[in-house]
């Protein structure tokens, strides 16, 4: 119980690292579709905390981890979406949210895109694979 506390954080940064990256990529990705080369990607300070979250899905990765991988995907990007839209309505509220999504049809009060469901469904996939434990060597285990 005593590690528990320092992986979490571990894992906390580790995620918040990751999605800022794949964010500053996706977004990066839309300059070059939108024909803008300077490929521009771009995040917000807010987003570290909340990709950070994804920390909480190591218990559920290992709750699913014999479970197949269109499971597990599909049980992270609903876990994904809750976050972003309560953490979206959160700051809206207060002004500070970095995205709107208002312009897309597929929105859901501005603050999720339902087209987005299979860039969080390989999100989490890995955010899984980020957070899985390195199962003990063959030596480490004949050490105990």
């Amino acid at each position: 119980m005593k590690h528990t506390i320092p992986v979490f954080f571990k894992n906390f940064i580790k995620c918040g690292l990751a999605g800022w990256c794949m964010e500053i990529l996706f977004t990066a990705a839309g300059a070059l579709r939108r024909r803008d080369m300077t490929l521009k990607g771009t995040t917000s300070l807010w987003m570290f905390p909340i990709y950070g979250c994804g920390a909480a899905l190591a218990p559920v990765s290992r709750l699913l981890r014999q479970k197949p991988a269109w499971l597990r995907g599909m049980t992270y990007m609903g876990l994904i979406f809750s976050t972003e839209f309560f953490t979206g309505r959160f700051l809206s509220r207060r002004s500070l949210c970095p995205w709107d999504y208002g312009r897309s049809r597929w929105n859901v009060g501005r603050v999720i895109r339902l087209d987005y469901a299979p860039f969080w469904f390989w999100a989490g996939l890995l955010f899984e694979r980020l957070l899985s434990r390195p199962l003990p060597s063959q030596s480490e285990s004949s050490m105990s």
